[in-house]
């Protein structure tokens, strides 16, 4: 595409050599550019068309990277990253060995602070203000781009009651367009349309309140009037917020009318912007759909049951149970800690929970999975979705860690099905009842069976199972990674490797333990979660207690964070692949 004045620019310094009216066109330039490369080489769409102006004029207005621009998650910053020295890198966005889809430290001086996950902005930028206050830096400014949806998160609003008994130099940017990935809920986005309708009176302002120089909302798709007021708060001293308007998918037609579609829509024509379609005809469902689907299916027949997600029903699939049972189905917004502790209240009231978290945020909701729900041993059934390696966002997405973290906690059940079939039949043994709770984890994308709604059938809690007879060496998998030790056998022709299946980590089957540790000289473990901690060290820990005679090797997760890239590519990193798993086996047939 002809890009007159994006051609010229590498750096915001370039930047600054346009001229005020020059600046709408660079934008219209800047918006062709994501569009033209994200329709090939997919990723995050919408959010970041919607922020080309105001990326523009932060990076026009302050002296980046000398102050400091955090942006909050990282969804929106394609822009930012184009002004930022990865213009010639960004078609290889999101790729093994290539630029980050989000802001990442270690990737340029530009991204002040790694994210991925929501709502840290405000802390990170106001511990930067105050560190450069005691540093004696007066003069350098520290900004916030936080969304509509995050600000709402607890973490933000602990942010801004800080920051606001401070004297930081700290502006707070409130990139407002009623969407995350889904539409924004609760009574802060109620609030939010209220001010920007003119409905709120002016002196009724929260941010006021809270002791912020309170200024907007300002029409974000307007470049004159946005450098104009941030040319004005750079004089202003102390903390500000700035209520910007913006329109998510901006300057793409149908991603301004489909933004939920849009936020990560996958190859697209980029003039039409129509989404080219991938024949899944007949095609195995993906997990979180097995997931929805059951869920209703299980609703129908109990009152019951309740099903709560934070931010994500069309990610978690919970949007079925929603459109069916819209009084028994919550999204609460980006608010993790508060949905376990929600599902542990309504658990105390008899109710069936279905408490549906990305295993990576999950991680977010800790202490309330140990304080509120193991400790009192209330039978929440938490459904962990994107378990495992995510492949293109990374390692703030990668769901690697839940065995390990979920797995010493006193009470709960951990159970990691190898299969859309056994999926939905320990939702259905969870809820007819259980004395513990249990955290059921599965991976992002499809699984490998087409026929999946057989009926229903109840699991043994604790119980392994013999997939493939053996007579020297046993291979020991939790989840789905089962599917590549099965299909590595179909490359070798040996009788003498086993295989077990393993669907609970927590409690383990500790008598088929003991017959395994008798019957086999070698046994090797595999996950697609961190070897630290995870399924293979509550093995080997077993296997010490008895004394038992074999020797054991733990595959899975390697102690690191793993990039991005497809999960192919990231399993062959951490040699859990079919081709990695043929080479190890042969490796042990052949010693």
């Amino acid at each position: 595409m002809n890009s007159p004045f994006l051609s010229q620019i590498n750096n915001p310094t370039d930047l600054k050599k346009l001229s005020l009216d020059q600046l709408p066109q660079l934008a219209k330039e800047l918006r062709g550019f994501i569009i033209e490369i994200i329709s090939k080489s997919e990723g995050h769409l919408g959010a970041s068309l919607g922020v080309v102006e105001l990326t523009i004029a932060l990076h026009y207005v302050f002296n980046t990277p000398n102050d400091l621009l955090v942006w909050d998650v990282g969804h929106q910053a394609y822009g930012h990253k184009i002004l930022t020295e990865r213009k010639n890198a960004f078609e290889t966005n999101r790729t093994l060995n290539g630029i980050s889809g989000f802001p990442k430290r270690s990737e340029s001086i530009f991204d002040t602070f790694g994210v991925g996950h929501s709502s840290t902005s405000i802390s990170a930028a106001l511990g930067m203000a105050i560190a450069s206050k005691i540093k004696g830096d007066f003069e350098k400014h520290h900004i916030a781009v936080i969304g509509d949806a995050s600000i709402a998160s607890g973490m933000a609003f602990e942010g801004l009651n800080h920051a606001g008994v401070t004297d930081a130099n700290l502006l707070v940017i409130l990139n407002d367009n009623a969407i995350g990935i889904d539409p924004s809920i609760g009574a802060l986005k109620n609030y939010l349309t209220a001010v920007k309708e003119g409905k709120n009176p002016k002196q009724n302002n929260i941010i006021k309140s809270l002791n912020f120089d309170y200024s907007g909302p300002i029409d974000g798709h307007d470049l004159p009037k946005l450098i104009s007021e941030l040319e004005r708060l750079k004089k202003v001293k102390g903390p500000k917020f700035l209520h910007v308007i913006t329109t998510k998918g901006k300057g793409l037609q149908l991603a301004e009318e489909h933004q939920v579609k849009y936020h990560a829509p996958g190859k697209f024509n980029a003039i039409t912007g129509e989404i080219l379609l991938k024949n899944e005809d007949n095609l195995p469902p993906k997990f979180q759909d097995v997931f929805g689907l059951t869920l209703v299916e299980l609703a129908e027949k109990n009152k019951k049951i309740i099903g709560i997600t934070p931010a994500m029903p069309s990610g978690s699939s919970m949007k079925y149970m929603m459109e069916a049972f819209p009084q028994r189905a919550f999204d609460v917004g980006i608010a993790e800690q508060h949905a376990v502790t929600l599902a542990a209240g309504m658990a105390t009231q008899n109710m069936v929970v279905f408490c549906n978290i990305y295993s990576t945020f999950m991680q977010r909701a800790y202490d309330q999975v140990i304080h509120d729900v193991a400790l009192q041993n209330l039978p929440v059934i938490f459904c962990l979705d994107r378990a495992g390696l995510v492949g293109e966002d990374g390692a703030t997405h990668h769901g690697v860690f839940d065995l390990a973290y979920m797995s010493c906690i006193p009470n709960i059940i951990v159970c990691a099905p190898k299969d859309a079939i056994e999926l939905r039949n320990i939702m259905f043994t969870a809820s007819e009842g259980l004395n513990h709770p249990i955290a059921i984890r599965y991976p992002r994308g499809r699984g490998e069976i087409v026929d999946w709604k057989k009926p229903f059938q109840k699991i043994e809690i604790g119980k392994a199972k013999c997939l493939k007879e053996g007579s020297k060496i046993a291979i020991l998998s939790t989840g789905t990674i089962a599917s590549n030790v099965e299909k590595a056998f179909q490359s070798i022709e040996n009788n003498t490797i086993a295989h077990y299946h393993f669907p609970f980590v927590k409690p383990l089957d500790y008598i088929f333990l003991q017959e395994i540790s008798k019957q086999y000289s070698q046994i090797i473990t595999i996950e697609d979660g961190t070897i630290k901690g995870g399924f293979g060290s509550q093995i080997n820990q077993y296997m010490l207690e008895i004394n038992a005679n074999c020797s054991i090797k733990n595959i899975g997760i390697p102690d690191d964070f793993i990039e991005h890239g497809s999960i192919l590519q990231l399993q062959e990193i951490c040699k859990i692949d079919v081709s990695s798993l043929i080479k190890l086996f042969n490796s042990f047939l052949n010693d």
